[in-house]
């Protein structure tokens, strides 16, 4: 593993113990500038991994508690009249930072989803006349609580795609949970420290964005993509009925740029197929629109894509 990713995950793990799947979902964010969509209860130490990514690399991060009566203007800036000078100055949103936590993001109204999306996808702001570049890296991690629904609005397909990868969060094991306790109680927690600079970040995104990958493992990841919209070519007559739109096109291009992220934190120099299995979850789950049929028997996307990796051959 490359030592500033080693450090990275040091200073991250003075606060969070455990959450593994969290903390390299976090890196393959920034590695291949995708956003993440997090579901979880409350209490997973989302906004504390994401604060203590924010510091260890120095850059900027804020956070937006998402709620039904949010405005647009609320997360992008808007124009607020000046009497000094009889003018209008802009002022600037939380989304003009590095890191944003858009917080239980499903309980903003869709004006709210339209104007995070601008923003996901061209790194940009419009407020009023004016646009404005977003200073690279951004990465918005959202999170979704999957219990309480109530005054929840569903996400658009359309902003789905746009991340990267939908990462579900779960409890702590028995020794972690204690570990957690112990620390709490005796103030135990360390201080973050900067450990990497934006020219570090830009420079393993590189090195990570240039791992070779063989073509057998490019069909590979291309086959994955297919089986979920044609199943019933890769022998899964069964499910075939519970899927209603398999991945986009953009599924491929995300499971391309993550699997060599994956390669490139495991230490490896070139992507192997378990690389694609490792992350196909992730980045496919919130790209699977299942039918009625599957949602009224509990068919998971996570089921689907199990098929999907055992149908398609491995290189």
């Amino acid at each position: 593993m490359n030592p500033i990713v080693e450090n990275i995950k040091s200073e991250i793990s003075k606060v969070i113990v455990g959450q593994e799947k969290l903390i390299d979902g976090l890196l393959i964010g920034l590695l291949t500038r995708g956003h993440i969509l997090l579901e979880g209860v409350p209490g997973l130490a989302k906004t504390t991994a994401v604060n203590a990514l924010a510091g260890s690399l120095g850059l900027d991060f804020k956070r937006v508690q998402f709620t039904p009566d949010l405005l647009p203007s609320d997360i992008i800036g808007t124009e607020i009249y000046d009497p000094s000078n009889n003018t209008f100055k802009i002022k600037q949103g939380p989304v003009f930072t590095n890191l944003l936590l858009a917080d239980e993001i499903n309980r903003a109204p869709a004006k709210v989803q339209s104007a995070l999306l601008e923003v996901m996808q061209e790194r940009q702001v419009t407020i009023g006349d004016e646009t404005f570049k977003i200073d690279l890296p951004f990465l918005v991690m959202a999170t979704q609580n999957p219990v309480e629904q109530e005054g929840a609005y569903e996400l658009p397909e359309a902003q789905l795609d746009r991340f990267l990868m939908k990462i579900v969060v779960s409890y702590n094991t028995k020794e972690e949970e204690l570990e957690i306790a112990r620390r709490v109680a005796n103030n135990g927690f360390g201080r973050i420290n900067q450990v990497a600079t934006l020219l570090d970040l830009e420079r393993i995104r590189k090195e990570a964005m240039d791992i070779h990958m063989d073509e057998e493992v490019e069909k590979y990841i291309i086959e994955l993509i297919f089986a979920t919209r044609n199943p019933n070519d890769y022998g899964m007559e069964v499910v075939a009925p519970y899927i209603q739109f398999g991945a986009s096109p953009r599924a491929s291009i995300d499971l391309y740029k993550a699997s060599r992220a994956v390669a490139y934190l495991r230490g490896g120099d070139y992507v192997s197929p378990v690389d694609v299995a490792y992350i196909a979850k992730n980045i496919l789950r919130h790209r699977i629109i299942l039918s009625y049929e599957a949602e009224a028997i509990g068919v998971t996307q996570d089921v689907i894509i199990d098929r999907v990796l055992t149908a398609v051959d491995i290189p």
